[in-house]
């Protein structure tokens, strides 16, 4: 068995979606100036580096973070490529590509996996993603957790439709994962964010296991 972190590293020099504060830690307390401990605090958004959405984060009504069944969270996973020329992601796209209809959650390689390697701390809007057709495509499958491989799972020109069409129909949305080193294929995926309260999104650390 070979597992596989891909999760991107957070710290102060992790790149975040325009406008949002960056990742900021503070040393506390430090041994070196005369401290018995070291204790740091961390202060960033719940969306920074690799995350999930829930659905509260489009649907004032719907669930938080922490009432996401982990069943969603843990599982069977397909890693699907899209052709490095692809630069939207449409239900046409995805009827090309062999989308497993008996596996539930879906994790697309695409050619932003390239900036992980040639610019990972950059921030580049020229990113692929789902468009609506995609997302309706999806939820038809039944898919219950959809990641995409860059900040977000919708075009930069469209934020808005292709998360509200997954987040109303209770989809996970699993954001800014790194699959530069995955090949498609099947994996089990442990998906786990931290347990916030009330929150529309959290930090997780991804992994993926080879079957």
């Amino acid at each position: 068995m070979k597992i596989m972190d891909i999760s991107i590293p957070l710290n102060p020099d992790t790149p975040v979606w325009q406008g949002d504060n960056g990742v900021l830690f503070t040393n506390d307390y430090s041994i070196r100036e005369g401290s018995v401990f070291n204790v740091s605090s961390i202060h960033m958004g719940i969306h920074s580096g690799t995350h999930i959405d829930a659905p509260y984060h489009m649907i004032d009504s719907a669930i938080t973070v922490d009432q996401i069944p982990l069943e969603a969270l843990v599982g069977r996973a397909q890693v699907v490529e899209i052709p490095d020329h692809v630069n939207v992601i449409t239900s046409e796209v995805l009827d090309s590509v062999a989308i497993d209809s008996d596996c539930p959650r879906i994790l697309f390689k695409t050619s932003n996996s390239k900036y992980w390697v040639n610019d990972p701390l950059q921030f580049n809007p020229e990113f692929v993603a789902l468009d609506s057709s995609a997302a309706q495509y999806l939820v038809r499958k039944g898919v219950i957790l959809a990641g995409i491989d860059y900040f977000s799972i919708s075009p930069f020109d469209d934020l808005i439709k292709p998360h509200f069409i997954l987040l109303e129909a209770g989809v996970v949305i699993l954001e800014t994962i790194n699959l530069s080193e995955v090949l498609p294929g099947y994996y089990s995926l442990i998906c786990l964010p931290l347990k916030l309260t009330g929150v529309d999104g959290a930090p997780v650390r991804a992994i993926l296991e080879s079957e």
